[in-house]
């Protein structure tokens, strides 16, 4: 058994915290290369849209139009950096929390590879299966009269997605005595995707999301490079932190005195 005592786990949430940070500046590098087109792309039809409406009211509603605050440049970096690297930290302390408390109790696997399932966990529920059934859109292509509908929707699947999963995890625990570890997290496995589905049938669909006539490419392109930018924050999160609980839990054992003398002496 690892140690889990109280002073290790502020320590694994410094690690958390700092694997965070790094995976955030891996995910902010793919979100400017990858994902900075896609939202200039679509800002692009935004304007074009409201050059259109504009000509149609005259020139007077051109000149009711408001300046932007800050710059595209500002926030195609240091705020595009600034929220990135916040979101990395935040989640990287929550995750390292999650690892404290699973470690040793889903089976007797090694730091590195625990942090590699809370990673993948956590991707699979807190992104991947809301993303399924609410996928990401530029900005300002829905109706803005339901945003606050459309964001209600989308944090109550994260949290029923969180919720089925741990269900499923202990499920999988009961079931392994009878079952074997393999046939119960299969078990288990198909039980959530089950469970995710029905939720999916049952929750309404955002059909104001994305307005008419929006290019297809642009939104599968941001999509895309979305989903692309959790894949990378979550795989770097992993190997940061598993690397890093490693040293901590599992540091290298020392080698034997003796054999070092008897080595000496030959």
């Amino acid at each position: 058994m690892y140690d889990t005592s109280s002073s290790t786990v502020r320590k694994l949430l410094v690690r958390g915290m700092l694997a965070g940070l790094i995976a955030g500046l891996f995910a902010f590098a793919v979100a400017y290369v990858v994902g900075e087109p896609s939202v200039d792309a679509s800002i692009a039809v935004e304007e074009a849209a409201a050059k259109a409406e504009h000509a149609g009211h005259g020139a007077a509603a051109a000149a009711e139009e408001e300046e932007e605050l800050v710059s595209r440049d500002v926030q195609s970096t240091a705020g595009l950096a600034t929220g990135v690297l916040v979101y990395g930290v935040a989640l990287g302390g929550i995750a390292s929390l999650a690892f404290a408390f699973v470690l040793g109790r889903v089976g007797r696997f090694t730091p590195k590879a625990t942090a590699a399932l809370v990673a993948a966990a956590a991707f699979t529920t807190v992104y991947l299966v809301p993303f399924l059934k609410y996928p990401a859109t530029p900005p300002a292509v829905g109706n803005p009269d339901t945003i606050g509908q459309r964001t209600t929707l989308f944090f109550l699947m994260i949290l029923l997605s969180v919720l089925l999963g741990v269900a499923a995890v202990v499920a999988g625990r009961r079931l392994a005595p009878r079952l074997g570890n393999w046939n119960a997290t299969l078990v288990a496995g198909a039980g959530f995707v089950a469970a995710v589905a029905v939720a999916c049938a049952f929750l309404p669909g955002n059909d104001d999301a994305v307005q008419a006539g929006f290019p297809a490419a642009v939104l599968w392109e941001f999509r895309l490079a979305t989903l692309g930018i959790q894949a990378v924050l979550w795989a770097v999160f992993a190997v940061a932190f598993g690397s890093l609980a490693q040293r901590l839990l599992a540091p290298a054992a020392p080698r034997d005195a003796a054999a070092v003398r008897e080595t000496v002496t030959v």
